[in-house]
C-alpha cells in the first residue's frame, strides 16, 4: 500500500491507495489532534466524488476507477487543488506534492498551505477563532465558549434563557454585535440566540475586539461576535439530546441531504430547550419580611424562572452550480416562554409575571464567486420577518422568597402598591416587521489588492398594544419605527510574499426614527383622535484600518484602529417592558476612538512540545456612552431603568493568551483579560460600575486514544475562572464609604467533564460538572447564577448518508 501524507498550517492529510483503488486517510491539526469534517473531493470530467473525515480525522473514498483527477482539500473557504493519476496500482501526483525535506514520493510527501484561522488571527485586527471540535462532544452551551475566550466576558441575569450582554476589552450591552455568517442575530428575535446554536453545526466563531472589518457593515462600535455555520454539500444527520441539574433538557438536530446530479440541497435544523432554572440563591438580597417587619435571611429556591424555548430552520436550493455556490430559500420558526424572578435587582421576587415570543421569518441566500469574470464575488441575504412579544403580569398579591404571599400582622395577604408585581397589571405586546437586507460585492484585482463594498439595510416597524386595556385605550397605542442604512467600502493590500497585509475601510451610518403617539384633542367641539408623530435623523462617519506584518516565520505584529460609531437600538430608544427597559427617544449615537497593538508567537515545536503566545493592548475613548441608567443606591422599587448617554469614558487593558499542547494528548489554553474602565471627563474620573475588570481563564484537556476498544477515544476537561471583584452601583464619588456591601466579591468557579467517543464515531457520551465547589457565582447588578449542576449529553453522527 502506497501512503501520501499531506501537512499544512491547519491539517496533515494522509492518503493510501488499495487494489481495489479504495482512498483512506486521516487529518491532523497543526497542533497533531485529528480534524473532523474537512471536505475531500475527487473529480474529473466524469467523476465527482465526496466525502469528510468523520470524528476521529479518518475519511474514504470508494470505487475509484484509474485515470486522471483533480485531489481537492477544503477547509472552510480555502481549497488547495492538486492533479493526481490513478493507475493499476500505484499513484502519480503533480511537483506541489514534491517533498520539502528530500523525502522520496514513496513514503511522504510535505506542502504548506494557510488554515483559515491562521488567515483570520493574522491580518491585523484584534480577532480571535473559537474552532468548536470539542465542544460539539461536551454539554457545554456556544455562550460558554465565548466566556471562556480572552478578552470576553458574558453578563448574564440568571440561568438559561436568562438575558445576555457581550463584554469585549471593557465594550457591552449594543455596542457589540452578534451575526450568523455575517447576518444579525437581532433579525431573528429574542426567541432565537447563540444558546440556540449547538456547537455542533457551528464551523468557527470569529471575535473581533474593538475594530470591526467593513464587511460586516453594522454599527458595531465595541467588537463584534461572527458564528460560522457548517457548509459543504456532504449528506449529514447530526442529533444530539442532554439532561441535567435543574430539570434542564437540551435537544437538536440537523442535516444535509444533496443530491448530486441536480444540485438540489435541502439543510434542516431544530432545538429545544427547557430548564426549571430552580436553583438556590442565598445572601444579603435573599430575606423574607416578617408581618412584624423583621428581616429573616434565608437560602431560597428560585420559583418563578422556567424557561422553554424551541425553533427550527428549513432551507431548500442548491449548490455548487454554475450559477450559484449557493442558492437557498429558508423558513425559521422559533418561540420562547421565559418566567421572570424579579427586576433589575434581586430585591423583590415575582410570582406570575412572564414573556412569551414567537417569531417567524422568511429568507433568500444566494452567493457566487467569479460572477461574470474571475475574481468578482457576490453575496446578498434577505429577511422578512415578524415577531410577536408579549409579557403577562396580572397577579396582585406579594409574595416571600418561599413562593409564599406575605401576610400583614392580622394574617390578611398583601396587595402590591400597583395591582401587578412590577407596575400595574399589563398583557403588553409589541408586534415588530423587519426587513433586512445586505448584500456585498468584492473583487481580486490581482493577488495583492482586493476591494470590498457592503450594504446592509435594516427596517423595523414597531406596534405597541396591551390586551389588558380598554378598547377605546387601545385605539390610542403608540406606533414605531426605525430605519438603519450602513455602508462600507473596504480596501485590502497584500505584499512581500504575504508578510505584510493591510485593511482599509470607511463606513457611513444613516438612521431614521419615528414616533407616533395619538392624542384626544377637541376640533370644533368634538373630540377627535389626533396623532402627533416625530420624526429624527441621524447620520455619520467611521472610518478605520488594520495592519499585520510578519517579522519572522512565526512572529507577527498587529494593529488597528477605527473611529467606531454606534446608533440607538430600537429597544433602547422605544423601551422594551419584556426586558425591564423604559424609552428614550433622546438618546444620541456612541462615538468611539478604538485602538488595537498586538502580536502572535508560534506555535512553536520542540520534540513532542508546542506552544503558542498571543497578547493585545487596547484603548476605547468613547464618547456619549450608551448604558443603562446609573444607580447610585438600592431601591427595592426600582425595577426598570431607561437606557441613557453617560458622557466619555475611556477603557485601557490586554488580554493574552498562552497554549500548550503535548504529543496529541495534553493541550492546556491559559488566557488572561484586565482593563481599567473610567469615566474621561475633566471632573469626573470615577470607575464605572457593573463591569468587571480582571478575569483569568484555564482549561485543561487530556485524551486517551483506544482506551476501551480500539478507535474509541476518552477525552478529560478541567475548566477554572477567576473574576476579581467589582462594584455594581455608582458611589457618589471616589472616596466615600460604606459601599463594600455593594461590591461583587471575588468568584473562583471550577468545571470538569469527560467524553466518551465510541468506537464506531458515531455515539458519543459526555458528563459535564459545573461549579464543582458550589461557590455563588454573580453577574448584572449582583444577580447570582447557578450554583453546582450535573450533566449528561448523548451525541449521534452519521456522515456519508
Amino acid at each position: 500500500m502506497l501512503k501520501l501524507y499531506f501537512l499544512s498550517c491547519f491539517m496533515l492529510l494522509a492518503l493510501s491507495l488499495n487494489a481495489q483503488h479504495k482512498i483512506t486517510g486521516t487529518v491532523y491539526d497543526e497542533f497533531g489532534n485529528t480534524v473532523s469534517e474537512v471536505e475531500v473531493k475527487l473529480k474529473n470530467s466524469t467523476t465527482h466524488k465526496v466525502t469528510q473525515s468523520d470524528q476521529s480525522g479518518k475519511y474514504s473514498i470508494e470505487n475509484v476507477k484509474s485515470g486522471a483527477y483533480k485531489l481537492i482539500i477544503k477547509k472552510d473557504q480555502i481549497e488547495s487543488f492538486f492533479d493526481v493519476k490513478i493507475h493499476q496500482n500505484d499513484i502519480e501526483l503533480d511537483p506541489a506534492f514534491k517533498s520539502l525535506h528530500g523525502i522520496e514520493l514513496a513514503t511522504t510527501e510535505i506542502v504548506k498551505v494557510k488554515s483559515i484561522k491562521s488567515e483570520i488571527e493574522k491580518q491585523g485586527f484584534a480577532v480571535s477563532v473559537i474552532e468548536t471540535k470539542e465542544a460539539a462532544l461536551r454539554n457545554i452551551q456556544t455562550n460558554e465558549l465565548l466566556d471562556r475566550t480572552a478578552g470576553v466576558r458574558l453578563r448574564q441575569n440568571g440561568g438559561l434563557g436568562a438575558s445576555v450582554d457581550y463584554n469585549l476589552n471593557g465594550m457591552s450591552g449594543n455596542s457589540v454585535k452578534i451575526f450568523i455568517d455575517g447576518i444579525p442575530i437581532s433579525t431573528y428575535g429574542s426567541s432565537f440566540n447563540l444558546n440556540s446554536i449547538p456547537p455542533a453545526i457551528i464551523e468557527r466563531i470569529e471575535v473581533y475586539k474593538g475594530v470591526v472589518p467593513g464587511y460586516l457593515a453594522d454599527d458595531a462600535l465595541g467588537g463584534a461576535i461572527n458564528v460560522i455555520l457548517k457548509k459543504g454539500a456532504k449528506n449529514r444527520l447530526n442529533a444530539s439530546i442532554s439532561y441535567g441539574s435543574f430539570n434542564t433538557t437540551q435537544s437538536n438536530v440537523n442535516g444535509l441531504y444533496r443530491d448530486e446530479k441536480s444540485g438540489l440541497t435541502f439543510k434542516a435544523s431544530a432545538f429545544m430547550n427547557y430548564s426549571d432554572n430552580d436553583y438556590e440563591v442565598w445572601g444579603d438580597k435573599i430575606y423574607n419580611i416578617l408581618p412584624n417587619g423583621q428581616y429573616e435571611y434565608i437560602t431560597a429556591k428560585r420559583f418563578n424562572d422556567a424557561f422553554r424555548s424551541n425553533g427550527s430552520v428549513v432551507e431548500l436550493g442548491f449548490t455548487e452550480m454554475s450559477w450559484a455556490d449557493n442558492f437557498f430559500i429558508g423558513y425559521t420558526r422559533s418561540e420562547l416562554y421565559n418566567e421572570i424572578q424579579h427586576g433589575q435587582f434581586m430585591t423583590i421576587p415575582y410570582k406570575g409575571r412572564f414573556n412569551r415570543a414567537n417569531n417567524d421569518a422568511f429568507s433568500l441566500t444566494y452567493n457566487k464567486k467569479d460572477l461574470f469574470t474571475k475574481g468578482l464575488n457576490f453575496n446578498v441575504h434577505t429577511v422578512y420577518g415578524e415577531r410577536n412579544t408579549e409579557t403577562v403580569d396580572t397577579v396582585k398579591w406579594n409574595y416571600n422568597w418561599n413562593g409564599e404571599i406575605t401576610l400583614d400582622l392580622n394574617g390578611n395577604p398583601i396587595l402590591r402598591p400597583n395591582g401587578a408585581q412590577q407596575g400595574a397589571p399589563t398583557m403588553a405586546n409589541i408586534n415588530r416587521k423587519n426587513t433586512s437586507i445586505r448584500a456585498g460585492i468584492n473583487y481580486e484585482i490581482n493577488k495583492n489588492h482586493r476591494v470590498f463594498l457592503d450594504h446592509s439595510f435594516n427596517n423595523v416597524d414597531r406596534v405597541d398594544d396591551d390586551l389588558i386595556r380598554t378598547v377605546l385605550e387601545r385605539n390610542y397605542m403608540a406606533t414605531r419605527e426605525m430605519q438603519k442604512n450602513i455602508s462600507s467600502l473596504t480596501y485590502e493590500f497584500r505584499a512581500f510574499q504575504d508578510k505584510l497585509k493591510l485593511t482599509a475601510f470607511g463606513k457611513y451610518y444613516d438612521q431614521t426614527l419615528s414616533r407616533m403617539n395619538p392624542t384626544n384633542q377637541l376640533i370644533d367641539g368634538v373630540p377627535t383622535r389626533v396623532e402627533d408623530v416625530k420624526s429624527r435623523n441621524i447620520n455619520t462617519t467611521g472610518y478605520g484600518g488594520a495592519i499585520s506584518y510578519l517579522v519572522a516565520p512565526a512572529v507577527s505584529i498587529l494593529t488597528s484602529a477605527e473611529r467606531a460609531v454606534r446608533l440607538p437600538s430600537e429597544n433602547e430608544v422605544f423601551g422594551d417592558p419584556s426586558e425591564n427597559i423604559e424609552e428614550n427617544v433622546n438618546l444620541k449615537p456612541e462615538i468611539s476612538n478604538n485602538f488595537n497593538l498586538g502580536f502572535k508567537i508560534g506555535p512553536y515545536k520542540l520534540s513532542n512540545h508546542k506552544i503558542a503566545l498571543s497578547a493585545n493592548g487596547f484603548i476605547r475613548d468613547t464618547r456619549d456612552r450608551i448604558a443603562p441608567q446609573v444607580q447610585s443606591s438600592l431601591n427595592s422599587n426600582l425595577q426598570t431603568l431607561p437606557f441613557e448617554n453617560q458622557g466619555k469614558t475611556k477603557s485601557i487593558g490586554f488580554d493574552a493568551e498562552l497554549n500548550y499542547t503535548f504529543k496529541r494528548n495534553l493541550n492546556i489554553i491559559l488566557n488572561a483579560t484586565k482593563f481599567d474602565l473610567t469615566y474621561n471627563s475633566s471632573v469626573d474620573k470615577r470607575k464605572v460600575p457593573n463591569e468587571p475588570t480582571f478575569v483569568l481563564n484555564g482549561n485543561a484537556q487530556y485524551s486517551f486514544k483506544n482506551l476501551i476498544g480500539k478507535g474509541s477515544q476518552l477525552n478529560l476537561y478541567y475548566h477554572v475562572m477567576w473574576v476579581d471583584s467589582f462594584l455594581y452601583l455608582q458611589k457618589p464619588y471616589e472616596n466615600v464609604s460604606g459601599y463594600d456591601r455593594f461590591y461583587i466579591p471575588e468568584q473562583f468557579i471550577n468545571d470538569a467533564g469527560l467524553s466518551y467517543v465510541f468506537p464506531n464515531k458515531k455515539f458519543i457520551l459526555s458528563f459535564d460538572a459545573k461549579n464543582i465547589f458550589n461557590q455563588q457565582a454573580f453577574d448584572n447588578m449582583a444577580v447570582q447564577k447557578p450554583n453546582r449542576a450535573f450533566y449528561l449529553k448523548l451525541n449521534y453522527q452519521l456522515n456519508n448518508l
